[in-house]
């Protein structure tokens, strides 16, 4: 029986999915690596941990459902978006550690880049915000601060990629230096109104242009892993950053279908077809994958911290065990009486834009207990969606009607209700919701014919799960106000003083 396989690198884990003609999970394996803080504000990853779990977790699930690697038709990448790895081409090291898109340090950059009137020029070529979120500032870091490196990029000795081109690079045993229009339009540095890397863009940030990556479709057979890795000579035929694949996974094909993804931030984004518009509500435009070969777009909102509240709850506090912990303990009382969680852990994503922003707990009393706290980082993680949907309906004529869902997170029943109560609208969860995998998996099985068309795989979906809000609309708003009150409470509290 062939298989496709999922490649799905994390911000927290590696994992490798096996999936069926059925659009089912055969196998899974998982594998966490360690997050790494510097200095407050700055995240890192140790770019060889990031490649030997993900290799391990491939291992790991071939031999736990005993598929050798003739069996598997092709393999399909999703990754971590806008961390940013640059490697020397002749050695293949890293010249430092990954900096991950939670990454704040380049916020003094991204300042001097708004006070030099870049940002219209910036918006206007790749659709993006300026802000430490994205690529650009961070290769501009490594080139500035890493001693030698400038010198040898400027020889055409060093290679820039975010997570899906590392992990080709290796894979390929340094055949195939690529990524995918979906991963190349986190940058900020590619011009997707034109789809290219941008001269402009590159001279602002001075970065040379050798250290890019060729810029293949999605859905394109892009070469064989190499025999050492124990791979075989499978194809990688499928490549898209995590956000984008959840999309497809979700057949999000038309526009005004969107989605939302809880996994270690949030991700909201909704297909607005093929010409690109500008957001008048601070979120981003961005590449969707396209089957047809040609650009296509989404607005996208972006919320740093989702799933990871449960995470920090678990590992700072030590009030779970594990991460399903959290739920029972939540469910523990009523409600949150009066506690709002503000998780602006790594400064506050779409539509606030604010990297100065801090984390905050408010509204405790002698009275509260743990259920109460971890009911609002649950609650926290809904407020911040449902300010995104508000600002996306705003962009659109066609406003959401239902939101589908994904994501570990999205398997938590109190969240996806609490969800559903805020935004009025029903929440719909697959049967399958590791969407950003299956993406990816459809991506390379449809470039190697596992899969004739989208068609096709639309009729394999089962039907959702489906949430209908249950709380009056006037509850919902005056919740909602008291979350905005405490969101304006947390922001600009670790600006910089003049």
């Amino acid at each position: 029986m062939p298989f496709i396989l999922a490649v799905d690198q994390g911000t927290t884990s590696s994992r490798a999915i096996l999936f069926t003609r059925e659009g089912k999970i055969y196998a899974r394996a998982q594998q966490e690596f360690t997050q790494i803080y510097p200095q407050p504000g700055w995240v890192e990853h140790d770019p060889f941990e990031i490649l030997t779990s993900q290799l391990s977790s491939v291992v790991e699930v071939l031999g736990k459902a005993q598929v050798r690697p003739r069996d598997i038709m092709a393999a399909g990448i999703t990754n971590q978006r806008e961390t940013t790895i640059v490697w020397d081409r002749e050695t293949g090291k890293p010249v430092y550690n990954a900096i991950v898109w939670q990454d704040r340090r380049t916020a003094s950059t991204c300042d001097r880049l708004r006070q030099d009137g870049a940002e219209a020029m910036i918006r206007e070529k790749t659709g993006l915000v300026i802000d430490p979120y994205f690529s650009g500032t961070k290769v501009a870091w490594i080139l500035e601060n890493v001693s030698g490196a400038r010198g040898r990029a400027e020889a055409g000795k060093l290679a820039f990629g975010t997570v899906d081109s590392w992990l080709i690079w290796n894979l390929t045993s340094g055949g195939k230096h690529v990524t995918d229009p979906t991963n190349a339009s986190r940058t900020m540095l590619y011009n997707i109104a034109e789809g290219k890397w941008d001269d402009d863009l590159l001279k602002l940030l001075r970065i040379p242009k050798s250290m890019m990556p060729e810029v293949v479709w999605s859905s394109e057979r892009v070469g064989e892993v190499t025999t050492t890795l124990g791979l075989g000579s499978v194809e990688i035929a499928g490549i898209a950053g995590d956000q984008q694949a959840a999309l497809f996974g979700q057949l999000c094909l038309n526009p005004g279908d969107a989605k939302n993804t809880y996994g270690t931030g949030c991700f909201l984004l909704q297909n607005i077809g093929d010409k690109f518009l500008l957001s008048q509500k601070r979120l981003i435009t961005t590449l969707a994958c396209s089957l047809s070969k040609k650009l296509e777009y989404a607005f996208e909102g972006s919320v740093f911290i989702g799933g990871a509240v449960v995470q920090w709850l678990r590992d700072n506090l030590g009030l779970i065990r594990a991460s399903a912990d959290v739920e029972p303990l939540a469910a523990s009382v009523d409600n949150s009486d009066g506690v709002v969680f503000v998780p602006a852990f790594v400064g506050l994503g779409a539509p606030y834009w604010d990297p100065y922003a801090s984390g905050m707990l408010i509204g405790l009393r002698r009275n509260t207990r743990p259920g109460h706290i971890a009911r609002a980082a649950l609650e926290s993680i809904a407020f911040q969606v449902a300010d995104v949907l508000e600002a996306m309906n705003g962009d659109t004529k066609h406003p959401c009607q239902t939101l589908r869902v994904d994501g570990g997170a999205a398997a938590n029943d109190l969240l996806m209700q609490c969800q559903a109560n805020l935004l009025g609208i029903p929440v719909l969860r697959p049967q399958v919701i590791e969407t950003t995998a299956l993406g990816a998996a459809y991506l390379a099985g449809l470039a190697t014919g596992f899969w004739e068309n989208a068609g096709e795989i639309q009729k394999l979906r089962d039907s959702d799960m489906r949430f209908e809000p249950k709380m009056a609309a006037e509850e919902a708003a005056r919740l909602r106000e008291r979350w905005r009150n405490a969101v304006d409470r947390s922001r600009h509290w670790s600006a910089p003083t003049q």
